[in-house]
């Protein structure tokens, strides 16, 4: 589950880490008043716009402006507020912003320069440990760094069995060049950071940039977290902090039915039991010269109920010219998904585009025979390669 940067902020603040303070807006008059107290906070008439969706790049797409004065912020958070903001992330469709975070200015002059640095802390899932990944090279093009320069990219990994260890965060914040003031700020800020990683059971938390203030404090100035969904239910309320305006709508419908469903741009529906055999599927949809229009695993439970809410989220996509519903009847029969394909049939009406339903595993046999009995515009398949000769067939039509 992807949050906010201000959600994501507050939740490293009570964790200690220290970061760039600043106040949530929906409205231009309520990120005056935010401007207005942050002056008072910290004495400065300059503060920070920030655009607050669930994807980086937000400062090459326009969604990112320092303001020096009242009428320059009001004047740039109301071309934010309310903008179809584009960047790398979103796709050209970009996302609606519909509230701005309004930010301390913390570039302020000092005895030593500001400098910006990449950390993150994420799940490797080929080694199953922690890392932290860092970089010197923090800021807009880290990404570019990336690619172009791997060897300023770092990375450090926790053993689970004990967790970041002192030596670990020094060894960072020496790789970093941090020294003096900074040195020990930055050690405390790594140990606090791995901490609310861990503490929250997220899998990624990324904060670029990091800074070292004029006066060598180091701070987080944005912050990307990503819960882990299956851990929430230990965390309500983290689970609170989600906002289903920044998901796809038919993402959090299947949700509410407790399917699990991603959508793709392929013109053929898919509804399977299990994450493997959804992968098999959209393989063999491509074999067979169409292409996936999503990822639909209903898990265990193909009842009337789930079809019926499979057939509602699919039928959505416009670009849908055929449905291919593949199960293997292991804990659920196949006769009663059979049945349960012919009852939501009927309960939704006349669906537009044709139906292929693959059965194998228990009662597979009886399975085929209802939807053959049915007259319904339902084709039935036992073996696979029967399901990707029908999909052929109906995207000829």
């Amino acid at each position: 589950m992807n949050i906010h940067e201000y959600q994501g902020k507050a939740i490293l603040k009570s964790f200690g880490v220290r970061v760039q303070e600043g106040i949530v807006a929906d409205t231009v008059d309520q990120a005056v008043e935010a401007a207005k107290k942050m002056k008072e906070d910290f004495g400065s008439d300059w503060v920070v716009v920030k655009a607050q969706i669930h994807a980086g790049g937000r400062g090459k797409g326009g969604g990112v402006k320092v303001a020096k004065n009242l009428d320059d912020l009001r004047e740039k958070a109301g071309a934010i507020l309310g903008m179809q903001l584009v960047t790398p992330q979103t796709g050209p469709e970009g996302k609606l912003v519909s509230k701005v975070l309004i930010a301390q200015d913390v570039y302020y002059p000092g005895e030593s320069e500001t400098k910006e640095y990449y950390i993150s802390v994420l799940l490797d899932r080929a080694k199953g440990r922690n890392i932290i990944m860092y970089s010197t090279e923090g800021g807009m093009d880290i990404e570019e760094v990336a690619h172009s320069t791997p060897e300023l990219i770092f990375k450090e990994e926790i053993d689970p069995k004990v967790g970041l260890q002192a030596f670990q965060a020094r060894k960072i914040a020496f790789n970093l060049g941090v020294s003096g003031d900074a040195f020990k700020d930055m050690v405390k800020f790594i140990t606090a950071l791995y901490k609310a990683y861990d503490a929250t059971d997220s899998s990624q938390f990324e904060i670029n940039p990091v800074l070292k203030t004029s006066d060598n404090k180091i701070l987080a100035v944005d912050a990307k977290v990503n819960i882990d969904d299956n851990a929430l239910y230990r965390h309500p309320d983290y689970a609170a902090l989600r906002d289903t305006a920044e998901e796809d709508p038919t993402e959090v419908e299947a949700s509410k039915s407790n399917l699990n469903y991603v959508k793709l741009d392929g013109n053929v529906g898919c509804m399977v039991n299990g994450a493997g055999l959804a992968m098999a599927t959209m393989d063999i949809i491509k074999i067979a010269g169409g292409e996936p229009a999503n990822f639909l695993d209903v898990g265990g439970t193909a009842n009337a109920q789930t079809v019926k809410a499979g057939f509602n989220i699919i039928l959505q996509d416009p670009n849908v010219k055929a449905i291919l519903i593949n199960i293997f009847g292991g804990i659920v029969r196949c006769d009663r998904v059979a049945q349960g394909v012919i009852d939501a049939y009927n309960e939704i009406g006349n669906i537009p585009v044709p139906i292929i339903v693959r059965l194998q595993g228990t009662n597979a046999e009886e399975g085929k025979a209802l939807i053959d009995n049915s007259g319904l515009k339902v084709y039935s398949a036992i073996l696979l390669k029967e399901a990707a000769d029908r999909v052929k067939e109906v995207l000829a039509l």
